[in-house]
């Protein structure tokens, strides 16, 4: 979101004192996006953590009333959040849903942005298993019993949020990053002729061979016609059993928390022991 205005800064000020049909309230801002804000909120009648998405009713194009019809829609697939409430609150457009982890993107930051090929094709699985249901936008990990599950949002109407210390986005780039056009139509046409003209082997390389393959396999389907989602699983499910992968959910992550865990309780045990000790970095939360 480029630029908040007056009205969503006035939420972010004052938001412990915002309540959304009358059991939900504002603990902080945890996002944003074109549309607005996202806020932590509590249930106060239960104490359930939940995630409140607000933009202003006044906003020129409104698109949570449109986004909490699409969720609806899919309502009980994996991977799809739970509805709780959609209205208006005040001066706002309001969509209460499931509160998530982390998004593959912190997750990556924290793995210091590599993960290993068995966590690229567990991840590889689960996603186009999704795709399968629907075409998204954005991946995020569930929390608690879900922390394994991968979960579509936004479905194209929230923008990634800049990283909060270095304001900067994905570092490198894509072939077609950054081209210059005088309009935005002439834009998206440049992208469309890097994306034909630039080889998968080109995209691929140093990947194994399955990966040039599925582009292969996608770049050749016809606008409407159906993918074989299981020949697409499979290509790298076997590649999974080819290397010897356990199917374990242990992702790169969860080593690198259940280790930050190991040190930080060391140095508890040497800190209460009297010798002290250096404290561990804790991975992304909620």
């Amino acid at each position: 979101m480029r630029q908040r205005s007056p009205r969503m800064a006035g939420v972010a000020t004052n938001s412990r004192d915002f309540i959304v049909a009358t059991k939900y309230k504002l603990i902080r801002k945890i996002g944003s996006g074109s549309f607005g804000d996202i806020y932590l909120a509590i249930n106060i009648t239960n104490g359930e953590e939940v995630a409140v998405k607000m933009e202003s009713s006044k906003a020129r194009h409104p698109q949570l009333l449109y986004e909490s019809k699409v969720y609806k829609i899919l309502q009980g697939g994996v991977g799809i959040p739970h509805i709780r409430w959609y209205g208006t609150e005040r001066e706002y457009n309001v969509l209460v849903m499931d509160l998530l982890g982390p998004s593959l993107e912190d997750l990556f930051n924290f793995c210091s942005r590599r993960f290993t090929m068995k966590t690229v094709l567990m991840l590889a699985d689960q996603m186009i298993g999704r795709i399968e249901y629907v075409h998204p936008d954005n991946f995020m990990m569930g929390i608690g019993r879900h922390c394994n599950k991968l979960f579509l949002i936004d479905f194209g109407l929230a923008k990634k949020y800049r990283d909060s210390r270095t304001r900067a986005h994905i570092p490198g780039t894509l072939p077609w990053q950054g081209l210059k056009a005088a309009t935005k139509k002439q834009k998206y046409e440049k992208i469309s002729e890097k994306k034909m003209s630039t080889p998968v082997e080109v995209l691929c390389k140093g990947f194994p061979a399955e990966f040039a393959m599925y582009l292969n396999y996608t770049r050749g389907l016809r606008f409407d016609e159906a993918p074989d989602y299981m020949y697409l699983r499979q290509l790298f499910r076997i590649l999974f059993r080819t290397l010897n992968h356990q199917y374990d959910y242990t992702f790169d992550w969860t080593m690198l928390k259940q280790k930050a865990a190991q040190h930080t309780a060391a140095a508890l045990a040497l800190a209460g022991s009297g010798q002290g000790g250096a404290q561990s970095g804790t991975a992304p939360g909620v």
